[in-house]
C-alpha cells in the first residue's frame, strides 16, 4: 500500500519568454485511459505543439519521423506495442483571465489528440502505457541541457484499478499558455474522476525521455523510440536554484492547492521553466491510476490595456507624478495615458484651497491661484474592472532668472572670464547648483568660472540653475570665439635626413581649426594650406620654413624657422648580373655594379649567407631556387640606398639519346641507352617502338638499357631503325619529351 506522498502523477512544463520563442518542438502532453469492461480500455494522449510560424508535427503516418506508438509494459516485460493514426487538432487559444491585459503576439499552441484500443487481461501487475518523445525546447531555463532530452507520457493501470474497472481522472482544462510576469495567477489544473474517487495534487518533476539521435529515430535513444523503453522513468535535473518544488522564481513563490489543483503565485523573472504537477487517485486509501501530463508555456511581459499617465517632472516612490511650475500659476498638463482605445471615461480633480475642480478634458491648461502644493488624480474608466487612476503632485514656486556676461580678448589666444547674473525669486540664497556647458565638452559647476577654450568655433555656452524647490532654468548664449594663437608651435622641431625626404608638419597651435586661413612656406619655393600637411623635399639643401595663421575674424600672427630642415644627398643603388638565367650548370654569377654618386658598396646574398663590400663581386651559388639579392650603396653624405633583385637559379636535367649500336656481344656498344645527368627528373619513360607499331621494349630507369632482343630477352631484333620515345618530368614539374631514332647494326 502506497501512502498518500507517493501518489498519481500530473505533470506539465512551463515555457517562459519575454517574447514567443516558439520553435519546433512537442512541448507537452497528457495520457489518460477509461475502463471500457471485459478488460478492454480506451487510452487517449492529448500532445501539444508550436503552432506559430508553421510549428513542429504531429507523428502520423508519413510524417518526419512515423505514426504515434505507444508501449504497453506488464511490470517490466514488454507487454503490446500499438501504432495510432492521424491525431484530432485543434488550436488551443491563449488566455491570461484578465481582461486588463493584452497578450503579447505570435502566441500559438495546437492540440493533437490520439486514441487507442488495448485489452488488459486482470493481472497482479501494474500495467505502464507510455508514449516518449525528444526533445524540449532549448531555452528552457530552470533544467540543465533541456535541448537534449526529451518527454515521457505514461499513465498507470494498477492491480486494484483493473479489478475494478477503474478510469482514470481526466483534466477539466488545458494548461495555460500565457503568464503575464508580476501578476498574480490563478490557474486550475483540477481533474475530474468519473468513479468519484479522492484526487491529490502536488507539485514534482517532469520525466525525461527519448534521445537526440536522429539517423536512428526508433532505437532507445533516438528521438521517438519504438518500442518505448520500459519503467521506471528518469527525472529531468534542474539548474542550481530550481527544484521541483520551487521550478519559477515568484514573489510569492508558485505552489498548488494539494485539494483543488489551484496554482497561485506571482511569477517575476521572465524566462523558460519546466514544472510539475502531480495528481493522485486514491479509493478507500489505495492508489489506483497514475496519469502524466507535460507542458509548456509562457511568461510574457504583458501590456496593459489601460494605463494613467501623464507627462511629469519627475515620479516619486509612491508612483505620485511631480508636477513642478516656477513663476507660472498656469499649468498644461500632458495626458500620456494609453491604451487609448479601451478607455472609454476619463475625468482630472484638483484639490485647489478645499474646493474639487473636476475637468473632463483630455489635456486641460489649470489655473492656480498662487504659490503652493496642490494634489489632483487623473480617473480612467472609474467603475470598471479596467480602471486605473494616476495620482498628480502640483508644486507652484516663484520664478527664477538665468543670465551671464562674459569678457575675453577677440585676437589673442586666452580665456574667457564668466561672470553669473542668476537669481531666484525664492530668496537671495535659493539657487543651489550651477552648471555650466561650455560647448566644447567641457563643463564647471562654480559661480563665476574662467574658461580656456580648446577648439575655436560659434561656441554655445549655456547656465543651468536649480534652486532649493528644484526650479530649473537654462539660458544659452553663442560666443564667438576665433582667436589666434598666442604661440605657433609645429613638429619637427628639427630635421636631418636624406633626399627623397617625406616630413609630416604636424601644426600644435591651439586654437586652430579647418576656417582658419593658414599658409605655409616650406623654403624649396613651394607652399601649402593644410592645417598639418605633408612635404616631399627631393634636392639637397638647407630649409627655412615659414607659417602664416589668420582667423576667420581677421586675427593674424606668423612665425619663421629658420634653417630648421637639412636635407643630404642620396645615392641611388643599382646593378646587373651574368648570366641573366644562371642553372645547377652554370651557377656562378658576376655582379655589376651600376649605382651613382656611390662611395662604398655593400652586398647581402641568400639572406645573409655572403657579405662582402666588393664593387663588382663574383658568387657560386650552393643550391638552385629563389635567391635574394641585395645591394646596399652609402653616399659621401653618409645616406643610403637600397635595391634588392631575385635570382632564380634554374634546375635542369640532362639527357641525351646515341642513334645506333652494335649489340654482337663484343663488349663495345652493345646496348642502347640515353645519357647525361638526371638529379631532380620524375616520372620517367623509355620506349622503343618497330616500324610496325608494335612496343618492344619499355623501362621507367633512365640508366636502363636496350639489348636489341625483345624485351630484353629472346631473339635478337632484326638490323633497322627503330623509334625510340622518351617523356619525364623536369625538377619544377614540367612535362619534356624526346623522340629519336635507335639504327641497330649486327
Amino acid at each position: 500500500m502506497r501512502s498518500l506522498k507517493h501518489i498519481l502523477t500530473f505533470c506539465f512544463a512551463v515555457f517562459i519568454a519575454s517574447t514567443p520563442l516558439f520553435s519546433a518542438h512537442i512541448i507537452g502532453g497528457e495520457m489518460t485511459y477509461n475502463c471500457l469492461g471485459n478488460d478492454n480500455y480506451r487510452v487517449t494522449i492529448k500532445l501539444y505543439r508550436d503552432a506559430a510560424g508553421g510549428g513542429a508535427e504531429f507523428d502520423a503516418p508519413g510524417g518526419a519521423v512515423g505514426a504515434a506508438t505507444i508501449t504497453v509494459y506488464r511490470g517490466s516485460s514488454e507487454f503490446i506495442n500499438l501504432t495510432g493514426g492521424v491525431p484530432a487538432t485543434a488550436p488551443v487559444p491563449p488566455d491570461i483571465n484578465n481582461p486588463c491585459l493584452i497578450i503579447p503576439p505570435n502566441i500559438s499552441v495546437g492540440e493533437g489528440v490520439y486514441t487507442f484500443d488495448v485489452n488488459l487481461p486482470q493481472s497482479n501487475e501494474t500495467y505502464t502505457i507510455s508514449y516518449q518523445r525528444c526533445c524540449r525546447n532549448s531555452t528552457i531555463t530552470n533544467i540543465l541541457n533541456p535541448g537534449e532530452i526529451g518527454a515521457t507520457y505514461t499513465v498507470d493501470v494498477t492491480p486494484e484499478a483493473q479489478a475494478s474497472c477503474n478510469s482514470s481522472p481526466a483534466f477539466n482544462s488545458v494548461p495555460p499558455i500565457v503568464v503575464c510576469a508580476g501578476t498574480d495567477i490563478n490557474f486550475d489544473f483540477s481533474a475530474t474522476d468519473p468513479d468519484g474517487d479522492l484526487l491529490v495534487y502536488e507539485l514534482c518533476a517532469p520525466f525525461n525521455g527519448g534521445g537526440n539521435d536522429t539517423d536512428n529515430p526508433f532505437t532507445p535513444g533516438g528521438v521517438s523510440p519504438n518500442p518505448d523503453t520500459p519503467p521506471p522513468y528518469s527525472t529531468v535535473n534542474f539548474a542550481p536554484g530550481f527544484s521541483a518544488l520551487a521550478p519559477m522564481q515568484g514573489d510569492p513563490e508558485v505552489s498548488i492547492n494539494s485539494s483543488t489543483g489551484l496554482i497561485t503565485g506571482t511569477p517575476v523573472l521572465l524566462g523558460q521553466y519546466a514544472v510539475g504537477v502531480c495528481v493522485f487517485e486514491f479509493r478507500n486509501g489505495v492508489l489506483l491510476s497514475t496519469v502524466r501530463r507535460d507542458f509548456q508555456f509562457n511568461v510574457a511581459e504583458c501590456e496593459p490595456t489601460v494605463v494613467a499617465e501623464i507627462q511629469s517632472d519627475e515620479i516619486l516612490d509612491n508612483e505620485e507624478f511631480r508636477v513642478i511650475s516656477c513663476g507660472e500659476n498656469t499649468v498644461s498638463f500632458v495626458n500620456e495615458s494609453y491604451q487609448e482605445s479601451f478607455i472609454d471615461n476619463f475625468y482630472w480633480e484638483f484639490d485647489i484651497n478645499g474646493t474639487i475642480e473636476r475637468i473632463e478634458e483630455w489635456s486641460p491648461t489649470v489655473e492656480f491661484p498662487e504659490d503652493g502644493i496642490y494634489n489632483g488624480v487623473l480617473i480612467l474608466n472609474e467603475g470598471t474592472t479596467c480602471a486605473d487612476t494616476a495620482v498628480i503632485l502640483v508644486e507652484i514656486y516663484p520664478d527664477i532668472f538665468t543670465d551671464f556676461e562674459y569678457e575675453y580678448d577677440t585676437c589673442v589666444y586666452g580665456p574667457v572670464d564668466f561672470t553669473n547674473l542668476s537669481f531666484s525669486n525664492a530668496g537671495p540664497n535659493a539657487i543651489v547648483d550651477y552648471l555650466w556647458d561650455f560647448g566644447d565638452g567641457t563643463t564647471d559647476t562654480i559661480v563665476d568660472p574662467s574658461h580656456l577654450f580648446a577648439i575655436p568655433g560659434n561656441l554655445p555656452v549655456s547656465l543651468t540653475i536649480t534652486d532649493i524647490n528644484d526650479c530649473v532654468e537654462t539660458y544659452t548664449e553663442v560666443i564667438e570665439y576665433f582667436p589666434v594663437p598666442t604661440l605657433i608651435l609645429i613638429s619637427p622641431s628639427t630635421f636631418n635626413g636624406c633626399t627623397p625626404a617625406e616630413i609630416f608638419f604636424d601644426n600644435l597651435s591651439v586654437p586652430i581649426d579647418s576656417t582658419y586661413d593658414i599658409t605655409w612656406d616650406f623654403g624649396d619655393g613651394t607652399f601649402g594650406t593644410d592645417i598639418s600637411p605633408t612635404h616631399i623635399y627631393d634636392t639637397p639643401g638647407i630649409y627655412t620654413i615659414a607659417i602664416e595663421i589668420t582667423s576667420p575674424i581677421g586675427c593674424y600672427i606668423d612665425t619663421i624657422f629658420p634653417n630648421l630642415i637639412t636635407i643630404r644627398a642620396s645615392p641611388e643603388a643599382g646593378f646587373t648580373f651574368t648570366p641573366e638565367q644562371p642553372n645547377n650548370f652554370e651557377p656562378t654569377v658576376s655582379f655589376t655594379d651600376e649605382s651613382t654618386n656611390a662611395v662604398q658598396w655593400k652586398w647581402d646574398i641568400d639572406d645573409g649567407f655572403y657579405r662582402t663590400i666588393e664593387q663588382n663581386p663574383v658568387y657560386t651559388f650552393q643550391d638552385t631556387g629563389i635567391h635574394v639579392i641585395q645591394q646596399v650603396v652609402i653616399h659621401e653624405s653618409g645616406c643610403t640606398d637600397t635595391l634588392t633583385q631575385i635570382i632564380d637559379v634554374e634546375p635542369q636535367v640532362r639527357y641525351f639519346l646515341p642513334n645506333a649500336f652494335t649489340p654482337n656481344f663484343d663488349g663495345i656498344n652493345d646496348e642502347f641507352r640515353g645519357d647525361g645527368v638526371m638529379a631532380g627528373a620524375t616520372d620517367f619513360s623509355f620506349e622503343i617502338w618497330n616500324r610496325y607499331g608494335e612496343l618492344i621494349f619499355e623501362t621507367a630507369d633512365p640508366f636502363e638499357a636496350w639489348n636489341g632482343q625483345k624485351n630484353n630477352s629472346g631473339k635478337l631484333s632484326q638490323n633497322g631503325v627503330y623509334v625510340v620515345v622518351v617523356s619525364y618530368l623536369n625538377p619544377r614539374g614540367e612535362r619534356i619529351e624526346l623522340k629519336g631514332f635507335a639504327t641497330l647494326i649486327q
